[in-house]
């Protein structure tokens, strides 16, 4: 009996150490610095609303577990056995069942107001300041701005391209941004509504950047609108995120917001190189 007793005592404190080495481990871990617990804010004003929707409906979420569950535990412990309760004695209550039905959908109708109003200023996309064209090709995106008779191609890098081929010998990790950048990305000014529409020249592609809070499928055939006003300058990247082929996962997105005076600039050097092009051709 000794013997298995100290047997079973070791496997017990061998688990335990397994357990704490593990958690040691994750505690080390570089990337348990970059551990969120909540969704990322983003840097537009549709995904700020989405952010605030998004709080609003866990704080009440978060009101009614603590109420449900504060309950339950007042229940069992009140009335449990051993305090000598005894049980109830009827099969329903019409009062408490009509309460616990009115007061869910009180709440379900109360939250569908402000999401509501958030889904509807979402795909509102009247008032636009800027108007660009995007086009999903496999496996490229075309951009074109309607109102500056701008157009051009957005492709992975050459160094991402030539990374990710079998045998090339580079290693991917010396690759800053790899399959994340571009050779042209997508410009837009600061704080200013730019409106996209979005379709395909081949097969289904989906335009995705996660801060901008903006994700639009591009069908061959249709075009989808959405919207976004960015509201602080920086780069900022995404994918498409549809299956559109065996290069899928090699058509990243990648959108520069500039200054006002910045973009300008971009703008007229890109009017230029078009009228340049052109000159040469004829």
């Amino acid at each position: 009996m000794t013997t298995i007793g100290f047997s079973a005592d070791r496997a017990v404190r061998g688990r335990a150490l397994w357990l704490l080495g593990i958690l040691a481990g994750l505690a080390g871990s570089p990337a348990w610095a970059d551990y969120k617990l909540n969704m990322p804010e983003g840097v537009t004003t549709t995904s700020h609303e989405i952010y605030d929707l998004h709080m609003l409906v866990l704080g009440v979420c978060t009101l009614i577990a603590v109420g449900v569950y504060a309950v339950m535990v007042y229940a069992i412990v009140k009335f449990r056995k051993s305090a000598g309760a005894k049980p109830a004695k009827f099969s329903h209550n019409t009062t408490i069942e009509v309460v616990w039905t009115v007061i869910p959908a009180a709440i379900l109708v109360a939250l569908a107001i402000p999401a509501a109003e958030t889904l509807i200023r979402m795909n509102d996309t009247r008032n636009a300041q800027l108007t660009i064209k995007v086009t999903g090709y496999q496996w490229r995106w075309q951009y074109d701005y309607l109102d500056d008779g701008v157009k051009f191609f957005s492709v992975l890098d050459r160094k991402s391209n030539a990374a990710r081929q079998l045998r090339s010998g580079i290693d991917p990790k010396t690759v800053e941004n790899y399959l994340l950048e571009v050779d042209k990305p997508m410009v837009v000014p600061v704080n200013t509504k730019v409106r996209l529409l979005v379709t395909g020249a081949d097969v289904i592609h989906s335009w995705w950047v996660p801060v901008f809070g903006v994700k639009q499928d591009a069908i061959p055939g249709y075009i989808n609108e959405v919207w976004f006003t960015a509201r602080e300058e920086g780069t900022y990247r995404g994918q498409c995120v549809e299956i559109c082929g065996m290069d899928h996962g090699f058509m990243p997105i990648v959108v520069r917001v500039l200054s006002r005076t910045e973009y300008d600039t971009w703008l007229a050097s890109q009017k230029a190189a078009a009228q340049t092009s052109q000159n040469t051709a004829q």
